[in-house]
């Protein structure tokens, strides 16, 4: 007997939300990131939703879609809430409406990920989030900045912590159309597309833009009925799939990067590359002003060069993006010949040694040679790149001399401050007077710490509640993780990405001394974990697996916790409600961080290692640091006396100081702590600083030198061009026919007496104005690695035919054992710097 199925046949219809009268205008607000650090904004969206939703946790696109006919009707009744919607939207009017500082340069921004809120998964870590940053200060000090990224269906994993405490990677697409975001189309209602070709295709992209205040951001999507099933899938995940699809995304986000602004018609001064990501970007731009300005290679290449900006980011070299050959010519192939240039030059220019056929091809490489400007992101990570990561790019000059300078990162104030600092320490002008902590009572001071640890407290219980039911955990064992976290006691964070140069489990060294410090009955600590390990970074996760492990020990349980999942939303609860900010990096791998600058925004007291960040931030008296230095040179033994000294300042120093108090109960040496940090140390680390060090540093003098070389139809950047091809012929051709050192050989040398000598060079064909010579002087420090401690640039004195001397005076400042040398170098009043020509030869 036959069955037959009567099955509804369903329809579906799109339902929008109706607005009328005011309220019209709360879609727009919506649609702009500015909400997001707005506090009024923000609450006039709670006040609409009804609930009370953690402020990072509201969408209010979503939301509003989720409000009935008549709650909008209630609300259009409403004269409290009219009243701050009109003021709401009034000051996003103005503020939208307040042009750019036309003083400014221009600039292109390029990042692989953005952190700018929790509803948008198109960040990992640190890096998209203080791209986010960026783009707010930008917006707030009126730069006209314009970002480029990749819009992630699947964005970054979810992180799900078993009982067992391994990491499982979940990844949850988010629809496009529930975003802010809004795809781009031409006057004829189409989506703008650009195509880039792939193997011999072309891959079609899309464009979304996300308002950030008065920033745009465009975000480029394959996922499209166009492309191929694996095409489509390239901008699926952020960091997701091998090394073969991560070349893909690149060329997405520099090529078609490129493409679609040129395609909606934006032109900037700068090119700002954040990572060695973007760094297809200069293939793209080569191409274009070769075709538009008629311009060769090299002419284009300076061009280029002159508006380029590259941030990197990575004290590590693994954790450089490099390509082998192969993969590049299966991709990439096609490029050279639309750039006039062979195989191997194009190959050379993601190289730093090009006579190995084997070296891969490295995005940061590609990046240095084609950006006039390069920088770390802290004092010290300037010299950890000068000195590990790019000291072979540039043979013959010392890392110390090498043109790589330095922004120290800093952190968005209104996105990362809790309200209540925000409003006790706004100026009379409205802006942040971080001095007004001194106008504030202690008792005030402690109370907001305790208001921010309550709520802290109260998000964690949700959080473990939540979890741990889905995860089947037994009731009793809930109930006694929550019955001993204890909201009065000295608690301690520690979040940040679980890779194993952080070390994470550096505090359980000794877990009896550990012990000891937790469950002192007088003065108890407990300490706080959360963060994601790469999927691909098994160390990593075998860390996070050890501490959930450790966390579930009778001694240790309720006063050590994991929390999974650690995001913008959990970091913004942490940062404002622990006492304490942990950090533990092998020295020197730390490129900046900056979790620890959103703590001490919020009067948490860093303890870290001095790295990064820290080596510029840490002052006595307001925090607490290890040594910037190892002690051993076995990994094991220093991370056994790094442990120990963790121990001892928390047993010596933090506890004690934590738990002393006065008569009315109040910890004032702490809090004399809080005031020195949020006054002295907070200032100098927010993105209004930054941002401005970019500029002063950086785009002014780009913006300089691209205006002399673009002017004239590139008159400049023709000659310059056209002198380096001179010089690189002509350069092996020069001999030293004559060293005049005998005052310096023939005695010994007595300080403050001057010494004359000189070299005559045969300049063989070039110009005597197109050389300098210089005598290097060098001395040994204590690990035994030559200095530079002087350099003389000699004189010339007389010129024969194609004979040049070059005189110097040398005058010793101290005894002691110095070494001496003489290079050549080529000169040029239009070179940027010295790298920007750095062909040297050592005589």
């Amino acid at each position: 007997m036959n069955t037959i199925k009567n099955l509804p046949n369903w329809h579906t219809v799109s339902i929008q939300p109706h607005y009328t009268g005011k309220l019209k205008k709360l879609d727009e607000l919506s649609r702009n990131i500015w909400w997001s650090w707005n506090n009024d904004a923000v609450e006039l969206f709670k006040y609409i939703s009804n609930y009370d939703i953690i402020s990072d946790c509201i969408d209010p696109a979503v939301m509003l879609k989720s409000i009935t006919q008549e709650r909008f009707k209630e609300l259009q009744n409403d004269t409290k809430f009219i009243k701050k919607f009109e003021k709401v939207f009034n000051d996003f009017e103005n503020y939208i409406n307040t042009s750019f500082n036309p003083d400014l340069p221009s600039v292109a921004y390029f990042s692989m990920e953005y952190g700018l809120t929790g509803i948008l998964r198109i960040y990992s870590g640190g890096l998209g989030v203080l791209a986010g940053d960026y783009l707010k200060q930008a917006s707030d000090s009126g730069y006209n900045l314009t970002a480029v990224g990749l819009f992630y269906r699947q964005g970054y994993f979810t992180q799900r912590i078993s009982q067992n405490g391994y990491q499982d990677e979940v990844y949850e697409s988010q629809r496009f159309m529930d975003t802010p975001a809004e795809l781009v189309k031409d006057e004829n209602g189409e989506a703008i597309t650009v195509a880039v070709e792939m193997e011999g295709r072309k891959v079609y992209v899309q464009i979304w833009q996300i308002n950030v205040g008065r920033i745009k951001l465009f975000l480029l999507d394959t996922d499209r009925n166009d492309n191929s099933d694996e095409d489509k899938a390239i901008t699926y995940r952020l960091y997701g799939g091998d090394n073969e699809n991560r070349l893909r995304q690149e060329m997405i986000l520099g090529i078609g990067g490129v493409k679609a602004l040129n395609r909606m018609g934006i032109k900037k001064d700068i090119y700002h590359l954040n990572e060695g990501h973007a760094a297809f970007t200069v293939i793209e731009r080569l191409k274009c002003l070769m075709q538009a300005e008629k311009l060769s290679f090299n002419e284009a290449l300076e061009v280029v060069r002159a508006s380029n900006l590259f941030t990197t980011h990575t004290p590590v070299p693994a954790g450089h993006d490099a390509f082998p050959e192969s993969l590049m010519m299966q991709y990439m192939g096609d490029y050279p010949n639309k750039l006039g240039i062979s195989w191997n030059k194009f190959l050379n220019l993601g190289k730093e040694n090009h006579a190995d056929k084997d070296a891969k091809f490295s995005m940061s490489v590609l990046a240095a040679n084609t950006s006039q400007e390069i920088n770390g992101v802290s004092k010290l990570h300037g010299e950890v790149s000068r000195k590990f990561i790019f000291n072979n790019m540039w043979p013959g000059y010392f890392p110390e001399e090498l043109h790589i300078g330095y922004v120290t990162n800093g952190v968005h104030y209104p996105t990362w401050t809790s309200t209540i600092w925000k409003e006790k320490l706004k100026g009379k002008d409205g802006k942040i007077d971080f001095n007004k902590i001194y106008q504030i009572s202690d008792e005030e001071i402690w109370e907001i710490r305790q208001q921010q640890k309550t709520q802290l407290s109260n998000y964690i219980n949700e959080v473990i509640d939540t979890v741990r039911i889905n995860r089947n955990e037994n009731p009793k064992e809930i109930a006694q993780i929550k019955n001993n976290f204890n909201k009065n006691v000295l608690t301690i964070g520690f979040a940040r990405r679980f890779a194993t140069y952080k070390r994470g489990n550096l505090l359980f060294e000794d877990l009896d001394r550990l012990n000891k410090i937790v469950n002192n009955s007088k003065f108890p600590v407990q300490f706080i974990f959360a963060g994601k390990s790469h999927p691909k970074d098994g160390g990593g996760k075998e860390i996070i697996k050890q501490i959930v492990e450790i966390s579930k020990r009778p001694e240790f349980v309720g006063k050590i916790l994991f929390l999974e999942n650690y995001n913008m939303t959990l970091a913004k609860e942490l940062v404002r409600g622990v006492d304490i900010w942990l950090n533990t990096p092998v020295r020197p791998l730390e490129a900046s961080g900056t979790s620890g600058m959103k703590a001490v925004m919020n009067g948490v007291l860093n303890f870290s290692v001095l790295d990064g960040w820290w080596v510029e931030g840490y002052k006595e008296n307001a925090g607490w640091a290890l040594s910037q230095h190892n002690t051993y040179k076995n990994n094991e033994l220093q991370n056994e006396y790094d442990a120990q000294q963790i121990y001892r300042i928390l047993e010596d120093e933090i506890i004690p100081l934590y738990y002393k108090r006065d008569s009315d109960g109040l910890p004032e040496d702490w809090i004399l702590y809080i005031k020195k940090c949020m006054s002295e140390i907070a200032p100098e680390f927010t993105t209004e600083r930054m941002i401005n060090d970019y500029r002063n540093r950086f785009y002014l003098k780009l913006k300089e030198r691209y205006t002399v070389l673009s002017s004239e139809n590139f008159e400049k950047a023709k000659e310059i061009a056209y002198w380096k091809e001179n010089i690189a012929s002509e350069w092996k051709k020069i001999t030293a026919e004559q060293f005049d050192v005998n005052e310096l050989t023939n005695k010994s040398l007595i300080p403050g007496q001057t010494y004359k000598g000189g070299i005559k060079l045969n300049i063989n064909g070039l110009k005597p104005e197109d050389i300098g010579v210089e005598m290097v002087i060098s001395e040994s420090n204590n690990e035994g690695e030559l200095k530079i401690s002087e350099i003389i640039e000699l004189q010339r004195e007389t010129v024969e035919g194609s004979l040049v001397y070059y005189s110097f005076y040398f005058t010793p400042s101290k005894p002691g054992s110095i070494n001496y040398a003489f290079r050549i170098f080529p000169k040029h009043p239009l070179l940027a710097h010295r790298q920007d020509c750095s062909i040297v030869r050592w005589l």
